[in-house]
């Protein structure tokens, strides 16, 4: 299958995450050398949900980034724009109400949720600003937007070395991990392509989110972006 192009058409970004699915988690463990799973961890502490409320976790894949909410009393739901990981998230945890959906039109009615977390989806949309309004309108006055994304290093040695990983070494591990491996050429592309910290946090605000900041993770590799709907 071809990779998606980056002007990220949602029938393509869907079809490609359909293509990878089965081995997605896998995948991401051994590509991001394990830091995946601290990435996942900050996001959910940054979350702060606390049992009996409703967080919409979205590009939520397979449903790894839900799972500890769950079994933490939170109601979750997850949603991904491909039916591939929601079918595989399912046969995992057929306990979680999983929910095919796109970012710029989601399926939920305003002010549905006291938070809303988007984990490595956003740099696949196609309109940021709009996806964010949107994650505004179902999000309660005073709830809470967690977005996790990779981001830009901030020391510029190590941003080179980084860019080198990105270009060369990435497209060669995941030709021996994953069965497609053009979806993380793809990867490696929309990273180059994505705003650092200070644009994402500007878009953010503009799209009306208050109180925005962010924490790095990684060295910057990936970063925390936070924000608030106005009460």
């Amino acid at each position: 299958m071809a990779r998606a192009s980056l002007d990220k058409q949602p029938e393509e970004v869907a079809a490609m995450f359909d293509s990878v699915a089965h081995r997605y988690d896998l995948t991401n463990d051994v590509l991001s050398l394990g830091q995946d799973r601290r990435w996942r961890r900050a996001t959910i502490a940054a979350v702060d949900a606390q049992p009996g409320q409703t967080v919409l976790d979205l590009a939520a894949g397979t449903g790894t980034s839900s799972e500890p909410l769950a079994d933490a009393g939170v109601r979750v739901v997850p949603c991904d724009l491909s039916e591939g990981m929601v079918g595989v998230g399912k046969a995992r945890r057929p306990d979680l109400p999983f929910v095919a959906g796109d970012a710029l039109h989601l399926p939920f009615a305003d002010e549905s949720f006291d938070a809303v977390t988007m984990s490595f989806g956003l740099r696949n949309v196609p309109d940021v600003p709009a996806a964010l309004a949107e994650l505004l309108r179902v999000t309660r006055p005073g709830g809470r937007l967690v977005v996790c994304e990779f981001s830009t290093p901030t020391l510029a040695p190590f941003r080179g070395v980084y860019t080198g990983y990105l270009t060369q070494a990435l497209p060669r591990v995941a030709r021996v991990v994953a069965k497609e491996p053009d979806a993380y050429v793809y990867l490696a592309e929309s990273i180059r392509d994505w705003p650092d910290q200070q644009g994402l946090g500007r878009l953010i605000k503009q799209a009306g989110w208050s109180q925005v900041a962010f924490r790095n993770l990684s060295g910057g590799i990936v970063a925390l972006h936070r924000g608030t709907r106005p009460a």
